[in-house]
């Protein structure tokens, strides 16, 4: 990391991760939080984790962090009164204006990724790696795009491998639509793959928080040949290389995806996904819309297109290779270390200055 802007740092200053589960996500936004912390081992971290989220203090204290539980807003805000850290990090937290007042009352500097709440508001600084075009304008503190979507550590060893991948004899699809796909989009996806009279392999991945039937599409997929269900565990970033092609929702897959370097084609899981402006055609992906109101042959045909030209296959691949997703860990941990060196509310100039960092 470039630090020649940076001071070294006097006495050891504490930085507080807040991370939220999520239902489409699962853990990666406590992953995203973890690999930002690992860029900060000088300092005194700590974790805010909500009581319900067993899975991310298992990952966090795997990982040697400490922690806190809190549950609800009262104890989120009596909990950082207590610890009076330098710096908060809020990581997928839809926050609220009024708790987010009093946020800004206790700590001097204050960061928000991928917060599409009124608190962001009172927030220093807010990245939107799932960011959106078509929105009203935001505070000038708002910056969106990649830069702040932090690779996997087990997808960076995938890096580009679609590159040089030709399409195979059998055509190879995998669907994925998230931790827990909430609107049972795995089901919906093969219900209409099953109508495409081609040769072709299909491997729907589950979820590990996948909470619909399992056994109604198992017995679906007994309906197709080369048909196959992976339940957990798996690797997700090798079975996705897999892929000719990648059926998937509209949240962080398609950046995973964009890792690789694999045709992909994107189905939103609500509407606030259907807000997210990564997976376009500009970088590489078919956005087909709303999940729930996707028609068949819009899918059949988008899967078609991109198996009978290899131009568009090639077209697709190209433009998110060119996407520059390896530096987002060095940039979050770099905006950090400037925030508590330079408290954003006592300098002029400590917004620009982080937004020159984030291009």
């Amino acid at each position: 990391m470039n630090r020649n802007s940076v001071p070294q740092q006097v006495g050891k200053k504490k930085v507080v991760f807040s991370c939220k589960y999520s239902a489409t996500s699962g853990l990666y936004h406590a992953e995203r939080s973890l690999a930002a912390a690992d860029m900060l081992s000088e300092w005194d971290i700590l974790f805010l984790i909500d009581e319900s989220s067993k899975e991310i203090k298992n990952l966090i204290e795997g990982k040697g962090y400490k922690t806190r539980f809190v549950s609800g807003s009262s104890s989120f805000i009596s909990v950082l009164r207590e610890e009076c850290p330098d710096l908060l990090v809020r990581d997928g937290d839809q926050t609220d204006l009024d708790e987010a007042k009093l946020v800004r009352e206790i700590v001097s500097a204050i960061i928000h990724l991928d917060d599409f709440g009124t608190g962001g508001q009172e927030a220093d600084l807010v990245l939107h790696s799932l960011y959106q075009e078509n929105r009203e304008p935001y505070p000038s503190h708002y910056v969106s795009g990649p830069d702040s979507y932090i690779v996997p550590e087990d997808f960076v060893a995938f890096k580009h491998q679609g590159k040089e991948k030709e399409l195979s004899p059998v055509p190879h699809l995998v669907v994925y639509h998230g931790y827990e796909d909430p609107e049972n989009l795995t089901y919906r996806t093969l219900r209409h793959i099953l109508q495409l009279q081609i040769p072709l392999r299909v491997t729907i991945l589950l979820g590990e928080g996948y909470k619909h039937s399992k056994d109604d599409i198992q017995m679906m997929a007994l309906g197709r040949r080369n048909t196959t269900i992976v339940k957990p565990p798996y690797s997700l970033p090798e079975e996705l290389a897999k892929a000719d092609i990648v059926v998937c929702s509209a949240g962080y897959t398609p950046y995973e995806v964009a890792v690789i370097g694999l045709p992909c084609i994107v189905i939103a899981q609500n509407e606030q996904e259907l807000q997210n402006a990564f997976p376009k055609e500009e970088n590489g992906f078919i956005h087909l819309g709303l999940g729930r109101k996707v028609k068949q042959s819009l899918l059949l045909n988008a899967i078609m297109e991109m198996l009978l030209h290899d131009a568009r296959r090639e077209r697709a691949v190209k433009r998110q290779l060119a996407l520059n997703l390896f530096n987002g860990k060095e940039k979050i941990a770099e905006t950090i270390l400037y925030y508590l060196d330079y408290p954003p509310r006592q300098s002029k100039d400590a917004l620009q200055k982080v937004k020159n960092m984030l291009q």
